[in-house]
């Protein structure tokens, strides 16, 4: 941790889930409960894919047994052994007040009280169970937890008893996807970029997580983000504003309004793709959009009206064509 010095922040916020689209399109929302039917559980968190990020599970309730086993009277746990001259610190978070404790997905980390020389917190422990105790020597410390992109730090005293200390950190999941239509664009196609604020709001801001892929769920602070959805690597971008609460998986669908197509140089109709052809395609205006070499290139690009140019063997061609949401194929340009 050398050379890196900490900082805590809060987050807290009262939201609701909501997307808006500078398109004339939807990314519908659906909210769900980060907590087990049981009252008592959490849904536990596993390592995800997504950068960054981490898969929500959400545990199948518990069948009930077929015969009711009698009473068995409870174990109490042994108390964890204090070493001598140590305190015991014990820590456990939750999504906010009065909400159950976070049951995985979290790490701890025990910090010195005071900077050294060099102005930075020396890390003493880290944890990643959901909670545990810390034996410390007596002093001040710095408790830092995290869960995804949101965390919560608190400064501790020790001295002779045990201390426990619970973390608020009201936190939530996204988790995004893509579709043309009713098709669900395939993952790899696809990629979302998260901002936070609103897209309305014009000072410039970096993003706190990028390539994010279909199903992956970003842990969030509760609070508004826009989505920046780029759909091929075209000009089908589409900006979502969506609303992040505490324990809660928000389900986001960005709607792109695009197709896929083929471009070919022939020599007829229908016939075959001419190889190291120079491709340009450009809007009405002559804005370049995209530019490849090949005989079968790709590409994603939006709805509307658009120009192509293609070079080959030292001559140009050239042709108009539009873009139906929806309508993927092929593109020729006759080579006369």
């Amino acid at each position: 941790m050398s050379g890196w010095g900490l900082k805590f922040d809060r987050c807290c916020a009262a939201l609701a889930v909501a997307a808006a689209l500078i398109w004339p399109v939807h990314a519908p929302a659906q909210v769900h409960s980060l907590l087990s039917p049981q009252a008592t559980a959490t849904a536990p968190l596993t390592p995800g894919t997504g950068v960054p990020g981490a898969t929500l599970v959400t545990p199948t309730p518990l069948a009930p047994p077929a015969v009711t086993p009698a009473p068995v009277p409870p174990v109490a746990q042994a108390a964890p052994v204090v070493p001598a001259g140590h305190v015991a610190l014990a820590v456990t978070a939750r999504y906010g007040r009065d909400a159950p404790s976070i049951s995985g997905g979290l790490i701890w980390r025990v910090y010195s009280g005071s900077p050294d020389a060099s102005g930075v917190f020396r890390l003493i422990k880290e944890e990643k169970t959901a909670a545990p105790t810390f034996m410390l020597p007596p002093g001040n410390y710095v408790v830092h937890a995290s869960l995804g992109l949101a965390s919560a730090a608190k400064s501790v005293q020790l001295r002779s008893e045990t201390v426990r200390e619970v973390f608020d950190i009201p936190a939530g999941g996204m988790r995004l996807e893509g579709r043309v239509g009713d098709a669900r664009i395939p993952p790899g196609q696809i990629s979302f970029e998260i901002f936070p604020g609103s897209q309305f709001d014009t000072s410039k801001r970096r993003p706190i997580a990028q390539n994010v892929m279909t199903g992956d769920v970003v842990l969030l602070p509760e609070g508004t983000y826009y989505v920046v959805s780029n759909y091929g690597d075209g000009n089908s971008v589409v900006r979502s504003d969506v609303r992040v609460q505490a324990a809660k998986l928000t389900d986001i669908v960005v709607t792109h309004r695009a197709a896929v197509l083929t471009l070919k140089l022939v020599n007829e109709a229908g016939g075959e793709a001419l190889a190291n052809t120079q491709w340009t395609v450009l809007t009405p205006g002559g804005d370049a959009i995209k530019e490849s070499i090949g005989a079968f290139p790709r590409v994603v690009l939006a709805e509307g009206d658009y120009h192509v140019i293609a070079r080959n063997e030292g001559k140009i061609f050239q042709r108009d064509f539009r873009v139906i949401t929806g309508v993927d194929g092929e593109v020729e340009v006759l080579a006369r």
